[in-house]
């Protein structure tokens, strides 16, 4: 005889692919929730590790700045002491430059002619004075150039005062000051001494030659009417221009 399943198969087949169903969407939500968790983890973890990185430069960062801050101030603290060494050195140098440049003065200057003025700015010297003739400022330029300590002497200015003085003529020198070597200090030239004879000294150059000779021309009968003029005269200074 045959037998009739009367049952609702279907309903109960649909009922069961209905619980499958969601019993995978289940499952397929709390998979994803896992996955959304454990990236939420993941990303937490290395922006934990990204801010501690941070923390790490920038405390190096300030420590770098301290440091930069106390190279430059090291570096102040160098070039103040180079400086002060370069000042120390420079008197060191110079410090025995002011007793031989006295030393000279008192050498080279003749006896007809004197200082009323001296001014020194770094390696030059400005002299100002006075002196019976032109003859006499020329003797005094070449004995300066001839000096280890004094180099290049330039005429300022020569001016006949016409006062009636001894020692009528006003002048000025520009001297360039020159250190000299060891081995000129020791086989230095002496100078001439004060009141030489002008014709044993180097040449005049011609521009102040034709002023001695201008200049003492006319003051011949001053020289005449002062006895104490007689050591200067117009043959000396013409032939230490021609000689």
């Amino acid at each position: 005889m045959a037998h009739v399943n009367l049952l609702p198969w279907r309903a109960e087949r649909r009922k069961q692919r209905e619980r499958e169903f969601y019993m995978q969407l289940v499952a397929a939500f709390v998979v994803a929730l896992g996955v959304l968790l454990l990236w939420v983890f993941w990303m937490d973890q290395r922006i934990d590790n990204q801010n501690e990185r941070n923390a790490y430069l920038q405390t190096e960062i300030k420590q770098l700045d301290v440091r930069i801050a106390k190279i430059k101030d090291l570096e102040k603290v160098r070039e103040h002491l180079l400086a002060r060494k370069q000042i120390i050195e420079q008197l060191q140098a110079d410090r025995s430059q002011m007793v031989h440049l006295f030393d000279e003065l008192v050498k080279t200057i003749p006896t007809s002619a004197r200082l009323s003025g001296l001014k020194q700015s770094g390696q030059s010297m400005s002299l100002d004075g006075v002196a019976q003739s032109n003859a006499s400022v020329a003797e005094y330029m070449r004995n300066i150039e001839t000096s280890p300590w004094m180099g290049h002497a330039d005429l300022r200015k020569t001016e006949n005062t016409h006062n009636g003085t001894r020692m009528p003529y006003v002048f000025g020198l520009n001297v360039l000051l020159s250190k000299p070597k060891s081995d000129e200090i020791d086989g230095k030239t002496p100078v001439s001494p004060a009141g030489a004879s002008s014709g044993a000294a180097p040449a005049v150059p011609a521009a102040l030659g034709a002023a001695a000779k201008a200049a003492t021309s006319p003051a011949k009968p001053a020289t005449t009417a002062t006895p104490e003029a007689n050591p200067v005269s117009v043959p000396a200074a013409t032939g230490g221009a021609g000689s």
